[in-house]
């Protein structure tokens, strides 16, 4: 009896692609990033329109958003290690030892965190765990709002990438930085309010890695209509992105 190599070696094929579906698991649906926005502090900065303008788009993008008004969240662990990115605008306050413990905990166990001016920036001062995190701190903005520029230095990284330099009517935040930051874009210290700030060179937007954790933070966003300049916008909502854990 003649065998037909071409409808056996078929059937060989027929029966492990067979056996192959009925072992293949089905595929699990993916699931959803978890995103902490915690807001409050000094009232000045109206944190709460931050909040109001990030949360809707945050949910766009199909995140699961917690909104939290306290930083009593911070204190407890195992909800923090579940989230995969924290943004933070909180001016100012204290953090408690086990606030302070649970949030650098996640972030250095690779939770993302992101933030703006003194939201991020200007927080718990006296920690010094937090500031070297988020790696810088304010200490002024000489002559309070003024006219400035910010030139991007990175033409390369996705979160700069295609923008152009502009101007703004803010405060110019004048930070002590970690040399380590991977610093994104600059402004240029005129020296008109304060004269031995003259040629001063600051970072304005960097990002940075604390443990497995991503860190963004840009000085800008002192009031709400600072995010209708496209590129801070833009910037933001990249750099938020970016620092989500991978």
């Amino acid at each position: 009896m003649k065998i037909n190599l071409f409808k056996l070696s078929s059937l060989f094929i027929l029966l492990f692609f067979f056996a192959f579906t009925i072992h293949a698991k089905p595929n699990e649906p993916q699931k959803k990033k978890s995103v902490l926005l915690v807001y409050g502090g000094y009232k000045g900065h109206k944190p709460e329109k931050f909040k109001d303008l990030f949360v809707p788009w945050l949910k766009e993008q199909g995140f699961d958003v917690v909104v939290s008004n306290s930083l009593d969240i911070y204190a407890d662990k195992e909800k923090m290690k579940n989230f995969d990115l924290i943004v933070q605008s909180y001016t100012m306050g204290n953090l408690t030892k086990e606030e302070s413990d649970g949030l650098m905990s996640a972030v250095m166990d690779g939770t993302g965190i992101a933030g703006c001016h003194g939201g991020l920036g200007d927080s718990f001062r006296g920690n010094t765990n937090y500031l070297f995190m988020v790696g810088g701190q304010f200490v002024a903005h000489p002559g309070g709002k003024v006219e400035y520029e910010v030139n991007i230095v990175n033409h390369d990284d996705p979160i700069t990438k295609g923008l152009s330099d502009f101007k703004i009517t803010s405060e110019q935040y004048y930070m002590l930085v970690d040399p380590g930051v991977d610093v994104l874009a600059t402004t240029t210290f005129s020296g008109e309010h304060a004269p031995w700030t003259k040629g001063v060179v600051m970072p304005v937007v960097w990002k940075k890695m604390y443990g497995k954790g991503k860190v963004f933070y840009s000085s800008i966003g002192h009031s709400i209509d600072n995010f209708d300049i496209k590129q801070v916008m833009e910037i933001t909502k990249r750099g938020i992105l970016w620092a989500m854990r991978d």
